[in-house]
């Protein structure tokens, strides 16, 4: 209790609450179990994890993926999506760096930093893989075995590498989809850094599809961006799951939308 007491009043609680106990409690709520969402977190990064925690419970979905996610700043929003709308979710990391810069600590101990999957079910056979060549900064994917509409899924949540190198990111890509090929039933998370005719996204849609019916990797398809530079980046891809509904929700917490889709596992 002191701990999260402590998390709670901590560096990215709102200017002006003294609390979590003076902050406006929603009711209680339950996830939607067939919703899942990808949200990059960074850009800006520094910012209010009481409101990160209120973006995602708009939706309220059984998955989530964060990528450039402080271990610091997850662990605050899984415990006001606990206290503040009673959504309760278990948590894996897919941590790829060690940064006092990004996400603070003590010297000797700096925070973790790369992706994390929240789900409201528990998760098994999580793995967490570095790409070998990660471009300018360390990536990497992580994966779980975890329940979305009633049926075992794996999924998987990945952070390419950044955007100008794409010799890089069609490696990464050839990592990912060698480990997603071996599932029949899988969801991939994440930002990929690449338009949908990108090169380098091939492999990927050799395998799945993206949730957004209307994307396709063609200059001419119609894919809603999911960046405020208004280029599509973030991916919900699906193999052996059919998509039923998405929204793309623009959020003021950073310059990646909200991406989150109702599907329905076969």
């Amino acid at each position: 209790m002191t701990l999260a007491c402590i998390v709670l009043v901590g560096p990215s609680a709102p200017s002006g609450a003294l609390s979590a106990g003076s902050l406006p409690v929603e009711a209680v709520r339950d996830v939607v179990p067939n919703r899942v969402m990808t949200w990059n977190l960074c850009n800006p990064c520094e910012m209010s994890d009481v409101d990160r925690a209120a973006e995602i419970a708009k939706f309220a979905p059984q998955v989530i993926g964060l990528q450039e996610a402080c271990m610091g700043d997850v662990e605050r929003i899984r415990i006001y999506l606990e206290s503040l709308y009673g959504l309760v979710y278990h948590v894996e990391y897919g941590t790829v760096l060690r940064s006092w810069g990004r996400c603070g600590g003590v010297p000797w101990s700096p925070g973790g930093f790369g992706q994390a999957v929240l789900s409201a079910a528990p998760m098994t056979g999580h793995v967490n893989v570095e790409y070998p060549d990660g471009g300018s900064e360390d990536r990497g994917y992580m994966a779980v075995t975890t329940t979305v509409g009633g049926q075992r899924v794996r999924v998987f949540n990945t952070h390419l590498a950044q955007r100008r190198q794409e010799a890089v990111r069609a490696d990464q890509t050839d990592v990912l989809a060698a480990a997603v090929a071996r599932h029949d039933r899988a969801i991939v998370l994440g930002d990929f850094n690449a338009v949908p005719d990108a090169p380098e996204l091939a492999r990927m849609w050799a395998l799945a599809a993206d949730t957004d019916r209307q994307c396709r990797p063609s200059p001419t398809s119609t894919c809603k961006p999911t960046t405020d530079w208004q280029s599509k980046f973030d991916y919900v891809f699906l193999r052996g799951v059919v998509p039923l509904d998405h929204q793309v929700h623009p959020t003021a917490y950073s310059d990646h939308h909200l991406l989150s889709t109702d599907v329905d596992p076969t």
